[in-house]
């Protein structure tokens, strides 16, 4: 029995072209000799070459008429979907060139027509196993499918014009280039302080401007007409920073007095608690988003947060080891930046006070004033070396740096603005004062000077920019005394510019003393008289001096001034 056994199964035939099957699989008709398992064999090696049986389940096609790359074209939504038809597939509008062998034939226009004639007509069969036979031939009516084949067997082009118009689809013209300067002219000259102005802002709805200076006081100005609104004392010395609110109905001002007051704009009245706590210079203010938190920075060298409600101190940074210049707050209230002469920007997470990154360049030049962008991810620094450079935090990388202006002396501030023409493409461009009387604009990315402005008579130590309905406007101010209002010129403009070119007042600028009148004597809201001096600036300004190592700021000798109050002014002033 055993050799028996043995000796059918040496006589049982071998497996053939590879296939080894397993006793469950097989049966015992597939084991005997002579069997249909020969037939059954030759059937599996002549599936390669039949073509007329689709198979059994749907499969992917390798080119999709659509170009999308989700097998399901319903979960696109139909922009997307069309957008990719029209790009890449449709025969009613040219396309560009794509890698598709099947594309560029349609870009030959050398192709004979009869060729053409003839590849439509006549595609490689079991070219798609998805079509049936049946809809090649003729098909149910509406959904016949007219497909052109390349001479590599691909299909070319979808021409199942269902419910798409073959009319082009107009193209939107081209934006206009990039302007390559700025025109901003003097509007106004507002003469009301009587010592150097140091700090001036617009308001978050642009309707007004808040500036103040060393004579103490913060002055309120409409920002349409010129007109003083309001007059604000009650600081002992002069006022180094400003900052509105972000309702904009309250100024805060932080002074040399070592205090910061809040000044409400719609009453006109003083917060009755003054904020103290600092034990020098106040040289710097911010508000949160929110309006529940304002951030100072100090000659004492610390970063207070406070509770603008009750005045009191919320917590107090050890922020450097030199005189803070610069402070700012990130436009969602969750970061703080910092800045000291000695050389370092710090930022700070504004919910635990925690240091998050030090910046600190090569050259380590005293950084006087900061700013954050106005999408939060870069960082604005003024430094004593001319420099004005642009900084990515996250990376801890400077990535611009601005020149042209001269800052050796003197805290310096500016921001960011935008230009372009109406209605087009808007660029940013960045903006700073300079020792030299100059306003500076240079654009963010080429770092191009795109306009120089010339007016001042000294230092220019602070520029702010705003968007007044369709006007884009400017503001400076400095230590002659004066704030200047810049209005950006469009195309009209500039073409009545040029046809009152010869008269001798074309380019004049107003100039407003106090309450927007010309004259000596401004009565100011509060029934005090103030009285203008001929000569327009007093015998010291505040300066903003960082350099003096005992902490305390010389004034220069004010320059004298040729125009008589009243009368008006050039754009030189």
């Amino acid at each position: 029995m055993h050799r028996s056994k043995r000796r059918r199964l040496d006589t049982t035939p071998k497996p053939q072209n590879g296939f080894i099957h397993s006793p469950v699989e097989s049966s015992s008709d597939e084991l005997a000799a002579g069997s249909d398992h020969d037939e059954a064999e030759r059937r599996r090696a002549s599936w390669s070459i039949q073509k007329a049986y689709p198979p059994q389940r749907p499969y992917r096609r390798s080119r999709s008429f659509s170009g999308s790359e989700s097998p399901d074209e319903l979960a696109v939504d139909a922009k997307e979907y069309w957008s990719a038809r029209n790009r890449g597939r449709s025969p009613s509008l040219p396309s560009e060139p794509s890698a598709e062998p099947s594309s560029e034939r349609y870009l030959d226009h050398d192709h004979d027509e009869a060729e053409e004639e003839e590849e439509d007509v006549a595609p490689e069969p079991g070219l798609d196993p998805e079509i049936d036979p049946e809809q090649e031939d003729g098909g149910a009516e509406g959904d016949v499918e007219e497909t052109a084949t390349a001479a590599d067997g691909d299909v070319a082009v979808d021409q199942s014009f269902g419910e798409r118009s073959p009319t082009p689809v107009p193209q939107p013209p081209p934006p206009p280039p990039k302007p390559d300067k700025v025109t901003y002219h003097q509007k106004y000259l507002l003469r009301g302080h009587i010592r150097g102005v140091s700090a001036v802002r617009f308001s978050p709805d642009s309707s007004m401007i808040a500036s103040g200076g060393a004579d103490g006081a913060v002055k309120v100005w409409d920002t349409v007409t010129g007109r003083l609104i309001h007059t604000f004392e009650g600081h002992l010395a002069g006022i180094s920073t400003i900052s509105w609110s972000p309702d904009g109905a309250t100024i805060a001002s932080g002074s040399d007095d070592k205090t910061i007051r809040l000044w409400n704009v719609l009453t006109g009245k003083a917060h009755p608690i003054p904020f103290v706590g600092h034990h020098n210079y106040v040289y710097q203010i911010a508000f949160s988003p929110k309006g529940n938190m304002l951030v100072s920075g100090s000659y004492d060298e610390a970063v207070f947060l406070w509770d603008v409600r009750s005045a009191r101190v919320m917590r107090s940074l050890p922020a450097h080891s030199d005189p803070v210049g610069g402070i700012d707050v990130v436009w969602d209230g969750t970061l703080i930046a910092s800045c000291a002469t000695d050389g370092l920007i710090r930022i700070w997470d504004t919910a635990t006070g925690q240091c998050l990154r030090t910046l600190v360049h090569e050259d380590n030049p005293p950084v006087t004033a900061v700013k954050f962008s106005p999408n939060g991810k870069y960082v604005l620094a003024w430094t004593l070396d001319d420099c004005v450079r642009l900084w990515d935090y996250v990376e801890g990388r400077c990535i611009k740096t601005y020149q042209g202006h001269g800052n050796k002396k003197y805290s310096l501030q500016g921001g960011f603005g935008v230009y372009g023409e109406r209605g087009g493409p808007r660029y940013a461009f960045v903006v700073s004062g300079s020792e030299d009387g100059a306003v500076l604009c240079w654009d963010v990315v080429s770092k191009q000077v795109l306009q120089r402005l010339e007016g001042h008579n000294g230092v220019v130590l602070g520029v702010d920019t705003c968007t007044l309905e369709e006007s884009r406007l400017m503001v400076s101010c400095g230590l002659d005394g004066t704030v200047r209002v810049w209005e950006e010129a469009n195309a009209e403009a500039e073409a009545e510019a040029a046809d009152t070119t010869n008269t001798s007042t074309a380019n004049t600028p107003p100039q407003i003393n106090g309450d927007g009148m010309n004259g000596d004597t401004v009565q100011q809201p509060n029934g005090d008289m103030e009285v203008e001096k001929p000569n327009g600036l007093p015998e010291t300004n505040h300066d903003h001096n960082l350099e003096q190592p005992n902490g305390h700021k010389d004034d220069p000798e004010p320059e004298p001034e040729d125009t008589e109050m009243g009368e008006a002014t050039g754009p030189d002033g």
